[in-house]
């Protein structure tokens, strides 16, 4: 199925990772170049893993993991091979968004600064603990075949909307951060006189802002969204099931449908056989 708009897409698409891959770039440039490098012994040199790991990877890898679904040349493979990517990458971001955290707490405890002070430690924790919720839930209830097709429907706006809430919460908390950390760092000359490090991290919190803009706007297309597979069932939320509607819940055709959604899918069946005999027996006894 061809999408509308495909080159308009892929000039978007193309223009996201372009800035996204600047922003990890400018990243190490700042931590390497202007902020002495990178370590792992409690000094300052430790904490800048931090920065570098949040952009690549709470920043980078989860706006690539929001719109792995909206890439066409990938609507040809299975779902669940799909969730299984999408998975991973979350997976991977959030490993390094708690390893980022300890760089930073550990730097903080080693010299003696106080933690989670800050608006910008108030928020980031958050956006991780609620991030990492989101994974767990993700797991159990949309990739393994235990929830049921009524749950992960009421489930999937929520989960949607949820990933889109934490991702531009991250990126608010990405920009406090290296704001404030301009703040503390840049001290003669001044954050106030535009030190060149001031300018290149004010243009690396623009490039880090643009990103996050080109992801929502991809995400949010509809006509750019993974196509139904026809012949499908959609279950509502109510239970019941809609041949060939469009809907948030993902739908599977017979050719590629992966295991567990066929299982699910037969489970459906098998109720709605049973309530036909029910209502059989019921009009026979009458």
């Amino acid at each position: 199925m061809a999408m509308e708009g495909y080159w308009r897409f892929l000039a978007l698409l193309g223009s996201a990772l372009l800035v996204g891959f600047l922003s990890v770039i400018f990243t190490l440039v700042w931590v390497l170049h202007y902020r002495e490098g990178l370590g792992w012994d409690g000094s300052a040199l430790e904490f800048n893993w931090h920065p570098v790991l949040v952009v690549t990877g709470f920043v980078f890898i989860q706006g690539i993991a929001i719109i792995v679904y909206r890439l066409p040349w990938t609507w040809k493979c299975s779902k669940f091979l799909m969730k299984c990517i999408h998975a991973g990458l979350n997976a991977v971001a959030a490993i390094l968004a708690i390893i980022a955290l300890v760089a930073a707490f550990e730097n903080h405890n080693v010299n003696n600064i106080p933690n989670m002070y800050s608006l910008h430690s108030w928020v980031g924790l958050i956006a991780v603990i609620w991030y990492l919720l989101q994974l767990l839930s993700g797991f159990f209830i949309f990739l393994l075949p235990w929830a049921p097709l009524s749950l992960r429907a009421f489930l999937m706006p929520i989960h949607v909307y949820s990933g889109l809430v934490i991702f531009g919460t991250v990126i608010a908390t990405a920009l406090m951060g290296v704001t404030e950390k301009l703040i503390f760092s840049l001290r003669n000359p001044a954050y106030s006189t535009f030190p060149p490090e001031g300018v290149f991290v004010n243009t690396l919190g623009l490039l880090i802002l643009v990103f996050g803009a080109l992801i929502f706007w991809i995400v949010t297309r509809p006509q750019w969204k993974r196509p139904k597979e026809p012949n499908s069932t959609i279950l509502q939320p109510d239970g019941g099931t809609e041949q060939g509607a469009r809907g948030s819940m993902p739908a599977y055709s017979g050719n590629n449908m992966d295991k567990s959604d066929s299982e699910l899918n037969n489970e459906v069946a098998a109720r709605k056989r049973n309530l036909a005999l029910d209502e059989a027996g019921q009009r026979s006894t009458m």
